[in-house]
């Protein structure tokens, strides 16, 4: 009775009166500018060193209308450009590297483990998008239907604290974390080795998912404006 999904696309079923309810949080960004589990990235010789300079250029992500498409907006208007001109291409995560390495795409916002594929490949970090948006962004959350947290308090309080448990078991064993991605892909060792991992912080940041909220309804994300109330814990 409980999913896991990132927050905007818990905001846009929020806004489109699906009655969903986030009730544990999930995962967050690092915080450090360069150094965060998702990245901007491009071939180590392009020439663009910013995402000011995306304009005209075809930049994948995972899913349009969603919160890598807000981030990656974000960076570019952060940078002092258009995110209008920029062409977003849906591509999966696992296809960015070698798209990437051909040229068939400009940039990608990828998260691990493709993020530490490009690094080893030689292609290089222009932004870290989820920063940009917020700092410290809860990225995402586990949710379960409004109906079922009200029917059911006891079981999403179980739920609650076993997730609690296990954040700050992921948090305090990065090692056994890695370990895991190797069981949903196939990574060599050196670079599972640099896979750099989010943050598991035991409650989600308000504010971050306010601004991702803001800048998602800019963005046109929305038929109304989501009600955090409503939705968050």
């Amino acid at each position: 009775m409980f999913g896991f999904s990132n927050m905007t696309s818990l905001l846009i079923a929020q806004s489109n009166d699906v009655p969903v309810k986030a009730v544990a949080n999930g995962i967050a960004s690092t915080g450090e500018v360069g150094k965060d589990f998702e990245a901007l990235t491009v071939k180590g010789d392009s020439p663009i060193r910013s995402p000011k300079e995306l304009a005209g250029k075809k930049v994948a992500i995972n899913t349009l209308k969603n919160i890598n498409e807000t981030a990656v907006r974000a960076s570019v208007r952060k940078a002092g450009g258009d995110p209008d001109e920029v062409e977003l291409v849906e591509l999966a995560f696992d296809q960015m590297p070698a798209a990437l390495d051909a040229g068939r795409i400009d940039a990608a916002m990828v998260v691990e483990p493709a993020l530490a594929t490009i690094k080893s490949q030689g292609g290089r970090e222009i932004a870290s998008p989820m920063i940009d948006v917020a700092p410290d962004l809860t990225v995402a959350m586990y949710f379960t239907s409004a109906k079922y947290a009200k029917e059911q308090p006891g079981v999403v309080k179980k739920f609650q604290a076993a997730t609690a448990e296990s954040l700050a078991y992921a948090d305090a064993h990065p090692d056994e974390v890695r370990e895991i991605v190797t069981t949903y892909t196939k990574i060599p060792a050196d670079v599972l080795a640099k896979v750099t991992l989010p943050k598991w912080p035991a409650e989600p940041n308000r504010a971050g998912v306010e601004e991702l909220a803001r800048l998602g309804e800019a963005d046109g994300l929305f038929k109304r404006a989501p009600d955090l109330d409503e939705l968050l814990p």
